[in-house]
């Protein structure tokens, strides 16, 4: 078939839109989670450089294989999660030995589906009041910010608002531009000629039993409950059936080479994934896989600016890099939040699973999320238990 620029123009823009506002959207909780987690500016130069190689790897060669839009990117919440576990004062590489234990997992996911059905049986109220416990600090963030950079914050926080009424899918990525360019004005940030380029480096990992417990379990949880069944259900709306195995074969054992290098996990597009799936990728569904194609290309084209995109931010206000994370998460804590009172029965297990996540408690080496989750589980299973012998 030849080559029809009028046939590809729609799910290029598709592709590119969802590409790159995903990426705006979410780098700076990812900084953010490496800067806690130890990494030095090399390290996260390598990290955020093999992981776009990876998920615009991944999302070219499964959308061309599949012919659907799927696209592989990293999880924002997990790394909402690991900015967290920093408090605990693991170390990088043992930080790393965790993320290659969320790897497996995944990758054991899609050999034994039933652990896939596990993870779903968690209570959906549960994992989201534990998800935004964990980001609630991040979320509170631009506001704090106010106080101390408020012509920068102010019209940031301004503009954010009336996008999202108005152009919601761009609140978040203008909003960011927006944040990083005033910055840069009154900071006078420049970036040095030798720290454009991206680097890789290898990171040997350490392994430790609390942080696998502390990060790679609840790292693993977070990415199954928040990415990767969010978007399989986001990509059956629109028609596909996503092969479950594959995928999560591809991006269990594909994070092993972002692990060499100190990446954490790829996942499935949630949020995203709608912008690649929708009729705006291309009338014909059929089609539509070529939007995931395009957005792996700018995955990599993006993978290029990683040197000077890392050394801007790291010269940038710890504060504000910290509300930018936050104003990619506004539309995660909604969503959680919504999620908290769906069920009415839920309500009390999953508002102590949000309070204990959000006391940052760490109690024998292990963070608050994973026992955010064992608190909001334990108080719904002895409500159960209550319930039924009242019965």
């Amino acid at each position: 078939m030849a080559f029809s620029f009028a046939d590809h123009k729609a799910p290029m823009l598709a592709g590119s839109v969802a590409s790159i506002t995903g990426q705006a959207a979410s780098t700076g909780v990812v900084l953010a989670a490496l800067t806690a987690l130890g990494a030095n500016q090399n390290q996260i130069v390598s990290v955020i450089f093999s992981m776009l190689i990876l998920y615009g790897v991944l999302s070219i060669v499964l959308s061309w294989r599949y012919k659907m839009p799927l696209s592989i990117v990293w999880s924002t919440p997990g790394a909402a999660l690991l900015v967290s576990a920093g408090a605990l004062n693991y170390g990088f590489e043992t930080a790393v030995g965790a993320f290659i234990f969320a790897a497996f997992m995944i990758a054991l996911t899609g050999l034994w589906p039933a652990l896939g059905r596990l993870v779903t049986s968690i209570p959906k109220p549960i994992a989201s009041a534990m998800l935004a416990g964990v980001i609630f600090s991040f979320c509170i963030a631009p506001f704090q910010s106010l106080k101390d950079f408020p012509l920068i914050m102010a019209p940031v926080l301004l503009v954010w608002l009336v996008l999202y009424k108005y152009a919601n899918i761009w609140a978040t990525p203008v909003s960011m531009v927006l944040l990083f360019t005033l910055t840069a004005l009154q900071f006078n940030i420049t970036v040095p000629i030798d720290q454009i380029w991206p680097t890789a480096a290898i990171v040997v990992p350490q392994f430790s039993l609390p942080a696998i417990v502390s990060i790679g379990i609840p790292l693993y949880l977070v990415t199954m409950a928040s990415q990767n069944i969010p978007g399989i259900a986001i990509m059956k709306s629109f028609g596909y059936e996503v092969p479950f195995r594959p995928v999560m074969l591809a991006t269990g054992f594909g994070s092993l080479f972002a692990n060499a290098f100190g990446g954490f996990v790829a996942n499935l597009a949630a949020i995203t994934a709608a912008l690649n799936a929708n009729e705006h990728a291309h009338k014909d569904p059929s089609r539509r896989w070529l939007s995931s194609v395009y957005g792996g290309v700018v995955y990599l084209i993006l993978a290029a600016a990683t040197g000077a995109m890392i050394s801007f931010v790291i010269q940038s206000p710890r504060e504000i890099v910290l509300a930018g994370a936050g104003l990619a998460l506004f539309g995660t804590i909604v969503g959680a939040f919504t999620a908290i009172v769906e069920e009415p029965k839920l309500r009390l297990p999953a508002v102590i699973a949000f309070l204990v996540a959000s006391s940052g408690m760490a109690l024998f080496s292990v963070g608050s999320a994973f026992w955010a989750l064992a608190a909001g589980v334990l108080v719904w299973r002895w409500l159960e238990f209550r319930a039924n012998r009242v019965a």
